[in-house]
């Protein structure tokens, strides 16, 4: 499991940040994906052997009950799923993400990615 932390609020789509701190958002998010991918064991390798589409699991643990939209959440991750392709070495195409806002809410928020190879 790809353990990560709550989307920075500038990289929401609902945003009106200024364009330099969304940029820098946007690349600590690419970096925070792909180490984050490496230290759960996912590499170059772990989908060298397979073609096809890459499920991504994504569940999202709010910071508060004020509960953010599905898409909201995925938009807002997008720089995440960037680098954690970075890390598998693989184009971000051949992901088919599955978002889900969960119940439950966890101090300062927080995102749990699985990559499966079929839909579960």
């Amino acid at each position: 499991m790809i353990l990560l932390p709550w989307p920075n609020k500038a990289l929401s789509p609902n945003a009106r940040a200024h364009w330099s701190v969304k940029s820098k958002a946007a690349k600590q998010a690419r970096a925070d994906g792909f180490h984050a991918a490496l230290a759960a064991g996912y590499g170059k390798s772990s989908f060298a052997d397979y073609e096809g589409r890459i499920h991504v699991w994504i569940d999202f643990y709010a910071k508060t009950r004020n509960y953010p939209d599905h898409d909201n959440c995925l938009s807002s991750c997008k720089n995440f799923l960037d680098g954690i392709a970075d890390a598998l070495g693989i184009n971000d195409k051949r992901f088919v993400p599955h978002p889900f806002v969960k119940d439950e809410t966890y101090k300062g928020g927080k995102v749990e990615i699985r990559l499966t190879k079929g839909a579960e």
